[in-house]
């Protein structure tokens, strides 16, 4: 099947005043998530110009709303494959694994560990190389953009260990925002779980999604991070997940999220697709 066969229905906006500028997805993740090229690939469909949105020939770099605007490619609006299903994964990611479905450089990457699901998914936002603990991954372009964006003030919370030692003080600096790279931090909820001689385990409560946040706050503050590890995204907890292990979220878990995002429930055609919280084996590891 070629890419101008692949479709996915998008209403027209219509009107421009109506667009809401937090719901933008780039153009070639739009495409990818609708799996008509990897991004790289939709790049180029871009460049040859066989992407429009609302009638005009579309750059690389654009932006649209998949709910609003009317999106073509070579002339057609693009429709989702038959017998597709949105699915909600939670993966458990290791240390030394990287966040991403392909690496150049031919490193172990989260998709490895997700190979026995045929649809193609992707996660939602990144952990670190050294980081672990709770991934989401998805093939819905819409909820993993209102998952992701900062407006939304999606909590992902966060068990810490620091060394040598933190003081009071440098926990309120984190509560209260830490300038980094010339951009202050939102801020954080910090408590501590754990205190022993030569190092603290913290609890830390993000509201945003920056790159290395909190990696980068204990940098500045003096501070060693140990060990870091997602333990929830919003309501959903990673629980007694086995590291490198999956499992779908259950339809209960993808309502509180939608909540905690504020999204509108989905239409009961959507609801009815299967969404079993069932433990699912993921490949060994070394």
């Amino acid at each position: 099947m070629d890419a101008g066969s692949v479709f996915l229905p998008i209403a027209n906006r219509g009107r421009e005043q109506v667009r809401k500028m937090s719901e933008e997805i780039r153009l070639q993740k739009i495409l990818a998530d609708f799996g008509v090229a990897s991004r790289r690939a939709a790049e180029d469909l871009i460049r040859q110009g066989k992407v429009s949105v609302n009638g005009a020939v579309a750059s690389v770099g654009d932006k649209a709303d998949p709910a609003r605007d009317r999106i073509t490619l070579s002339g057609r609006p693009l429709r989702r494959p038959p017998h597709s299903e949105n699915l909600y994964i939670m993966l458990n990611k290791p240390r030394g694994t990287i966040t991403t479905m392909s690496d150049e450089m031919d490193r172990k990457c989260v998709a490895e560990l997700v190979r026995s699901i045929p649809q193609r998914i992707y996660p939602i936002g990144r952990l670190d190389r050294e980081s672990e603990g709770l991934l989401l991954m998805t093939n819905d372009g819409a909820f993993a953009n209102a998952m992701m964006h900062p407006s939304r003030h999606v909590p992902k919370t966060y068990r810490v260990t620091v060394r040598p030692g933190v003081s009071r003080e440098q926990i309120e600096q984190m509560e209260r925002g830490i300038v980094i790279e010339g951009r202050k931090t939102a801020p954080a909820e910090v408590s501590v779980l754990v205190q022993e001689p030569g190092r603290v385990v913290l609890r830390i409560i993000l509201h945003e999604g920056r790159n290395r946040e909190i990696r980068k706050m204990c940098e500045a503050l003096g501070l060693e991070t140990a060990r870091l590890k997602r333990t929830a995204f919003g309501p959903v907890r990673l629980g007694m997940l086995a590291p490198g292990r999956w499992r779908r979220l259950s339809p209960e878990e993808v309502a509180a999220l939608r909540d905690a995002a504020g999204l509108e429930r989905p239409s009961p055609e959507a609801e009815r697709r299967p969404g079993r919280s069932v433990r699912r084996r993921g490949p060994k590891l070394p």
